[in-house]
């Protein structure tokens, strides 16, 4: 014999509350554990603009910890890609790495996020007057 159909649809039902209940439990994990990953990330880049003395950047605050998390990858990347595994010398890298001190604005670095290593120079020797608003990049 089968079920009337209004029982099937109270399980119906159920199983969606259910369903429904779990996904939002795994969409408060997501956003916990994307939380705590970007915590970590601008930890992490803080970190590694203090130690290079790189110049804080300007922008609005959302696009100020995005762009120097970006503009920590960035070099990050090129570094490992370009004097690492290639054949860049230190003091090729130094100029390199004297240049990106002059991008101030963050949404340069934003801008830059998915560019390749070995076009970094040739990105950083193209940015504005815009993007090096300050005369002296390590004030």
């Amino acid at each position: 014999m089968t079920k009337p159909i209004r029982t099937r649809l109270s399980e119906v039902q159920i199983s969606t509350d259910c369903w429904r209940s779990a996904k939002e439990g795994d969409e408060e994990d997501k956003a916990a554990w994307l939380e705590a990953k970007r915590a970590e990330e601008r930890a992490e880049s803080d970190a590694w603009s203090q130690q290079y003395r790189m110049p804080p950047l300007e922008g609005t605050e959302r696009a100020v910890a995005w762009g120097v998390r970006c503009r920590h990858q960035v070099l990050a990347a090129a570094y490992t890609a370009l004097v690492l595994e290639r054949e860049t010398s230190e003091r090729e890298w130094e100029e390199i790495e004297e240049t990106a001190h002059t991008i101030t604005r963050a949404g340069w670095w934003i801008d830059q996020r998915s560019s390749e290593p070995d076009d970094l120079a040739e990105l950083l020797q193209a940015a504005t007057e815009a993007d090096r608003p300050t005369e002296n990049p390590h004030f």
